[in-house]
């Protein structure tokens, strides 16, 4: 049993032991199968990233050899992507994967990161790129961008264009990044460390104020925020305010005291769909502490004058933004809580859950199922026996709405689909995927997905995921629709388009016979580009009375052809008189690029 799973186990036995029958409701931390530290959140499509270091099991140092990336678009339910970027990534470098931060600009992401120099032995900032915010990311320029042997780069992109660089420890410096992200124009600049501007620090003349480390420079309502670590060791998160990014800075005051079982802490501020998140870590897994370190999220509100309350760590974390859509495709490694479990490379693309042993579960918070699902589908491989999948509600011990037994398939990594009917999985509720069989590992699982008895389980789209070919869809305008099998998002096809004559043309399905007037839908599409970065979005154009309206259901969003891309929203579905034609396409904002398209749903 790895270290990992004795984590798990933990975290569960001593939840149920302190909070009774709700304890696996806890959604803090919000990784539990290894531990993370240093969270680097941005928004991007839609979906909050969060990008972490990796605290290596049983550590008694830093010791940290890769960056992790996980996303959500819920705030709770966080979908792990492994490990976008690695030392070898650097060839220049030798140790100390540490805390960095990405920054998107131009179609691409850039991971600013601080690593050992081979050459030198000091820790210097190298830059990392990718088109996509999972990565992979390569070395952008094969070098340190900076060196000066310190830490913590963490990067902003003002209002009027200008990229700021800014890291530290013990002293705190900025460099203005030139537009292409990689090079910088003058020197490093050193921000003077005053009292006024950070807060006095007691006892410890060679250094007279509170900043410690790990800078996180935002800008809001025209005020400059510079949020960090305060006076290790043990260390709390404070913040100082400018009327401009280089200051001067004015201390405000504590934003989460010393707190959470590690003597280090590290925080990321994001606003995400009207809320605002304060990101951190602690060392509240099983096993934790200052060098096995766990991220953390807090919703927070601002208060009038601008200035950011106290946040102390909690276990609930922040609330669900809106909802899970259970009749779409989810990766097994969408979590909100788990118990025993890890993640590992599928063969079939992304990550899968393993190392699953009987009474082992996952969570996922707030999965609505509307009217009620009648079946569950999984992705799952087994080199042993097998075992079996409970579906219950609202507890690990909850409600049974159905057992999906999985075989035997003669590998960990040879696959199977099985398929299992379900009852009493109505309205919203949390999911507990719970594990059972015999002793030892048991089986994978890659992906699951719910049906229902109306178009696959509130789903109005037909053969939604692909894998019938391009059964149930067309095109709207021109173009030719094609099975494909070399690039997917979930399963093993997608839909692929070539072809098109102008922007409005796309994959599409006729929903004319779904729809009810006056309600409103939820879609969702994952979108990949063929060719170039085109900016996409799912329309509704529906023909009433001989007049012919246009519904844009999904906000725009740039594609990308290294990685998926999610279309999702909400909107209301209006018509005067007799509905003749509904049709529902993904469409480009500009130009013919050919595209892919998968996981479809409207409901």
């Amino acid at each position: 049993m790895t270290t990992r799973r004795i984590i798990a186990i933990a975290v569960s036995v001593l939840c149920a032991i302190a909070l009774s029958p709700v304890a696996a409701r806890a959604d803090n931390p919000i990784v539990q199968t290894i531990y993370t530290a240093d969270p680097a959140p941005i928004v991007h499509n839609g979906r909050v990233y969060l990008y972490t270091g990796h605290d290596e099991d049983g550590s008694t140092y830093f010791t940290m050899r890769e960056w992790r990336v996980y996303s959500s678009a819920d705030m709770v339910n966080w979908t792990d992507h492994g490990s976008p970027m690695n030392l070898a990534t650097f060839s220049w470098a030798s140790a100390d994967a540490w805390a960095g931060h990405v920054a998107y600009r131009n179609g691409r992401f850039y991971y600013y990161v601080p690593v050992k120099n081979r050459s030198t032995g000091r820790m210097a900032i190298g830059v990392g790129v990718s088109d996509s915010p999972t990565g992979p990311f390569r070395d952008a320029i094969g070098r340190p961008l900076v060196e000066n042997g310190e830490i913590d780069p963490n990067v902003f992109i003002d209002d009027d264009g200008q990229a700021y660089l800014y890291w530290g420890n013990p002293n705190l410096w900025y460099v203005r990044l030139n537009a292409d992200m990689t090079s910088f124009s003058g020197g490093p600049t050193q921000i003077p460390l005053t009292t006024a501007g950070f807060g006095a620090r007691s006892g410890n003349a060679s250094r007279p104020t509170l900043y410690e480390e790990g800078p996180w420079v935002y800008k809001r309502n025209g005020t400059y925020y510079n949020v960090f670590a305060a006076e290790c060791c043990s260390e709390f998160i404070g913040y100082s305010t400018a009327p401009g990014p280089t200051g001067p800075w004015t201390y405000r005051g504590t934003v989460m005291p010393r707190q959470g079982g590690s003597f280090t802490n590290h925080a990321g501020v994001i606003d995400f769909n009207g809320g605002s998140y304060f990101f951190y870590h602690n060392g509240a897994l099983p096993g934790g502490g200052g060098y096995t370190r766990s991220v953390a999220v807090e919703r927070f509100t601002y208060n009038a004058n601008g200035t950011i309350p106290t946040i102390n760590m909690t276990t609930t974390g922040a609330p669900q933004v809106g909802t899970l859509n259970p009749y779409v495709r989810q990766e097994a490694e969408t979590i909100a809580w788990s118990s025993g479990i890890e993640t590992e490379v599928s063969t079939e693309g992304g990550l899968n859950v393993g190392w699953i042993e009987n009474g082992d579960h996952i969570k996922v918070k707030g999965a609505a199922f509307g009217a009620g699902a009648t079946s569950f589908t999984a992705r799952v491989a087994s080199a042993a026996a097998g075992g079996r999948i409970e579906l219950r509600l609202d507890g690990v011990n909850g409600t049974v709405v159905g057992t999906c037994t999985v075989p035997a398939t003669g590998g960990w990594q040879t696959w199977t689909t099985v398929t299992c009917p379900v009852s009493g999985a109505t309205g919203t509720h949390d999911l507990y995927l719970r594990f059972a069989g015999g002793s030892g590992t048991l089986f994978n699982v890659n992906w699951w997905q719910f049906a229902g008895s109306t178009g696959g389980g509130g789903n109005l789209l037909t053969n939604g995921d692909a894998e019938g070919g391009t059964t149930g869809w067309g095109v709207f305008g021109s173009g030719t629709l094609t099975s494909q099998t070399g690039t997917v998002h979930g399963g093993s096809r997608s839909i692929g388009i070539t072809g098109r004559t102008a922007s409005w043309n796309g994959p599409s399905q006729n929903v004319t016979a779904q729809l009810s007037n006056g309600r409103s839908y939820t879609t969702s599409v994952w979108v990949r580009a063929q060719s170039g970065t085109p900016s996409a979005k799912v329309t509704l154009a529906l023909t009433a009375n001989g007049t012919t309206s246009y519904v844009q259901l999904t906000p725009a969003a740039t594609l990308s052809t290294s990685g998926w891309t999610q279309l999702t929203g909400t909107a209301s579905v209006s018509w005067s008189g007799t509905l003749t034609g509904a049709t529902v396409y993904v469409e480009t904002a500009a130009g013919t690029d050919s595209l892919f398209v998968d996981d479809a749903s409207m409901q």
